[in-house]
């Protein structure tokens, strides 16, 4: 699956996001090592803190389905009546991100079907604070 493929996965899954508060809707597809793919929205909550990115909500469920290693997620969002714009992931959903994934390899794809831009999870979390740091 390329890029392009990717992203309107994402885009798909942006369409279940609920984001009353904000009004900003975010979608994730999420590739696994195995091959696999789980897709995510936002989900907000009147108590802020209890929101859930779109990229944590397909980590969550493929970790909970007993997947740990990823290849690459696609990352689309937007406000409500807007186009999509290049929304990289929160310190949150990178911090996820690098506990999941080789920072040297794991692809990060923002953007639009027809402007994908691919990042390494290194390249948005330099030094990031991984399970290595524990040892």
């Amino acid at each position: 699956m390329d890029e392009k493929e990717m992203i309107q996965n994402a885009i798909k899954a942006r369409e279940k996001s609920y984001a009353p508060y904000s009004k900003f809707h975010v979608g994730a597809y999420l590739e696994t090592a195995s091959g696999k793919f789980y897709e995510g929205c936002n989900i907000e909550n009147a108590s802020y803190g209890a929101t859930n990115c779109a990229e944590r909500t397909a980590f969550f469920k493929a970790v909970s389905e007993g997947e740990r290693n990823f290849v690459r997620i696609a990352i689309v969002g937007g406000g409500e009546n807007s186009d999509l714009e290049v929304c990289p992931p929160c310190g949150i959903c990178l911090q996820v991100m690098r506990e999941f994934c080789n920072p040297e390899s794991f692809e990060i794809i923002l953007g639009t079907e027809d402007n994908p831009e691919k990042f390494l999870l290194k390249d948005l979390l330099p030094k990031g604070f991984g399970p290595d740091n524990l040892k």
